[in-house]
């Protein structure tokens, strides 16, 4: 049986059947406007040679999309009451299996290997806001065999996640998305186009991960352990917060800074991938 998934009326029908509340806990927005959809699948480039993770289908509007254009779809949802209101909406599609599971517990490496055999694998996904930097982060730094992420977004997050390195808006997590991948914002989406609606707009971008990093580092913990200690505290200079969050002499922070060339007010926002790594290699040589 079709449901129209993008329209308010058939989704309160199906989730009151089931006894469903949205869940603010769970970041549950749905999306009802219906050119979002198809245009998210387009955009990500996804084909019959493409197997797809989406992570949190909600009622499967996304879902059904990804089904009409993928070779297999593996949806791993985290609430319980929406699968049987998938099992509806998905009845009509053969080539989708949802796991009842937390995304961020799951071995991603190892359903790769048991669900897709020698396919191209892409994650494609509407990311609840709660959860978009550690399941991006746990998906970089454990999907060995993606080939790209194709993810909605809060707007906001998706400028950080985007930005170059060594601009204002870049961060932490910026320089770990460009180590891994490169990213690129592809549209934005209304606040509107959504049930319920959230108090901001999104953005759908796309991280096409990388054969290789961008630089090279010696010791990649220590990489996103100097990263992360650099942008610890932004009011600060590069200098005290390197050395109060690596827990690292001044004077060896001092010394690794200039040797890179750089002045010792330096901010950490206005460093580049490959000044981190020099910095990275210097520390801990």
């Amino acid at each position: 049986m079709y449901y129209d998934l993008t329209d308010t009326g058939t989704i309160e029908y199906l989730l009151k059947e089931q006894g469903f509340h949205f869940s603010k806990s769970l970041g549950q927005n749905f999306i009802t406007d219906p050119e979002v959809c198809p245009r998210i699948v387009w955009e990500s480039g996804i084909d019959r040679d493409c197997g797809v993770i989406e992570i949190g289908p909600g009622i499967g509007v996304l879902t059904s999309e990804i089904c009409k254009a993928a070779g297999k779809v593996v949806s791993i949802e985290l609430d319980r009451k929406l699968l049987p209101v998938l099992e509806k909406t998905l009845a009509d599609y053969d080539n989708v299996k949802v796991i009842n599971a937390d995304a961020m517990k799951t071995d991603i490496g190892k359903l790769i290997a048991e669900e897709f055999g020698g396919m191209k694998v892409c994650v494609c996904a509407n990311l609840p806001y709660y959860i978009t930097t550690p399941i991006i982060m746990y998906l970089l730094e454990n999907g060995k065999g993606l080939d790209s992420m194709t993810v909605m977004v809060q707007k906001e997050a998706a400028q950080r996640l985007c930005a170059d390195v060594g601009t204002r808006d870049a961060g932490a997590i910026t320089a770990a998305v460009h180590y891994y991948s490169v990213p690129e914002k592809l549209f934005d989406v209304s606040k509107n186009s959504f049930m319920p609606a959230p108090k901001v707009d999104s953005s759908v971008i796309k991280l096409t991960m990388r054969d290789r990093p961008p630089v090279d580092v010696n010791d990649e913990k220590a990489f996103f352990a100097l990263i992360k200690a650099a942008f610890g505290q932004r009011r600060k200079t590069a200098l005290n917060s390197l050395s109060s969050g690596l827990g690292v002499s001044k004077a060896a922070v001092s010394d690794a800074l200039t040797q890179c060339g750089f002045d010792l007010n330096v901010r950490a926002e206005t460093m580049s991938m490959e000044a981190f790594a020099a910095l990275t290699n210097i520390l801990f040589e």
